[in-house]
């Protein structure tokens, strides 16, 4: 059966650009790859087709040979030029689809695995990013506050500027891959592609390393950074420092210090978003007869709060505004008082004498929570009974 025609084969007219054909062939690829079509006999072929037809018209010389000659350039000999071009890789014997097979996830997943060929031209890369744990207590995270840190990372060595070379002389390009960062080798029906070994995938190599950081660009370094840790903050609350990371190699863009906040727990306040709990104990004469009961608040001040006769324990009363700000603005939070009636301990023999007198002259009416408590007991015991 004749070959189709490669065009028709993508999708595309002649004719097409370079990146016509690539998005072309990435859809067709994507559509017809094997694993997307396991129930098709003939996707393998077709992928196969793709692969070819692709392998032969993104390469600009074979592209002008097979719109000149067709299908014949790859069969006589006739693709102007001949013999291989690069490890793997077969020029006058038609398409190599070992060399389009590994394209295959090359041109699918490059931007996926950081970015292909093209990543691995990349001259310089980004310094890492870096991550801080910061603890700050309740108060500084309510007012907010200046904080110094210190972090050892690695920065731009001053001796060579950052380009690993002695006296700062621009690093070459690497003889062994080309500056691709990548070398290529058939192994029997695929070709596999590794990190160039003398490079270490950077594409360059520095001819006299620099002595005080062997060539690397960079050195260890011990750094002081003040931060402003804004008011509101929480647990969890991160905070970026844009071009505060290790500084990248030979000479790249320095990473971002990352900052995690952790508000430590307080001995008084419970926090809850931006409202604050404060579990305040009352006295059994304070919460029968009511009163006045001074409490603290997070800013440092004092509150009186009045608690009402009768009051029972977990009875809740609330301080408007007393509570934590928010984080980018807003009302303020507030302060949520919860009453916990305490029961006398260590009595005296005359303070003893005085309760009992007291039982002896209580009432249902003094106790009404109980009261009903225990006649809910006796119909639930008499309906046992009955």
């Amino acid at each position: 059966m004749a070959k189709r025609d490669f065009y028709d084969v993508l999708g595309v007219a002649r004719g097409a650009s370079a990146d016509e054909l690539k998005k072309a062939y990435r859809r067709k690829a994507r559509e017809l790859h094997p694993d997307s079509n396991p129930d098709d006999p003939e996707a393998e072929t077709r992928f196969k087709e793709v692969n070819e037809a692709y392998e032969a018209l993104k390469d600009p010389e074979k592209k002008a040979a097979y719109d000149r000659f067709g299908h014949a350039a790859f069969e006589g000999g006739m693709g102007g030029g001949g013999g291989p071009r690069g490890a793997g890789r077969a020029y006058g014997g038609g398409p190599d689809f070992a060399s389009a097979f590994s394209d295959v996830f090359e041109d699918l997943f490059g931007d996926f695995m950081g970015g292909g060929r093209a990543g691995a031209r990349g001259r310089a890369s980004r310094g890492s990013d870096l991550r801080y744990n910061l603890s700050i207590t309740l108060e500084e995270a309510y007012a907010g506050v200046p904080k110094t840190i210190g972090i050892t990372t690695l920065a731009t060595c001053d001796a060579c500027s950052g380009t690993g070379a002695e006296g700062g002389a621009e690093p070459v390009t690497c003889p062994t891959c080309g500056g691709m960062g990548k070398v290529r080798a058939q192994q029997g029906f695929f070709t596999v592609e590794r990190t160039c070994p003398t490079c270490g995938g950077l594409g360059q190599i520095v001819k006299n390393p620099c002595k005080a950081c062997a060539g690397a660009g960079r050195v260890e370094k011990a750094r002081s950074l003040s931060v402003d840790i804004p008011a509101g903050v929480e647990t969890g609350t991160r905070m970026r420092l844009a071009g505060k990371g290790e500084a990248g190699m030979r000479g790249g863009p320095q990473g971002d210090l990352y900052i995690f906040i952790e508000v430590k727990e307080h001995p008084i306040f419970q926090r809850d978003g931006v409202n604050l709990h404060c579990r305040v104990p009352v006295s059994i004469a304070t919460a029968a007869l009511g009163g006045d009961v001074e409490v603290p608040t997070i800013d440092g001040g004092r509150s009186r709060v009045k608690v009402p006769a009768g009051s029972q324990t977990g009875r809740q009363m609330r301080l408007r505004g007393k509570g934590m700000p928010e984080l980018r603005g807003g009302p303020t939070g507030d302060m949520l008082i919860e009453l916990a009636v305490e029961t006398p301990v260590n009595l005296t023999a005359r303070q003893k004498e005085l309760l009992r007198e007291f039982e002896s002259l209580s009432e249902n009416a003094n106790t009404p929570e109980g009261s009903s408590f225990f006649d809910k007991v006796r119909s639930f015991w008499d309906g046992m009974k009955g």
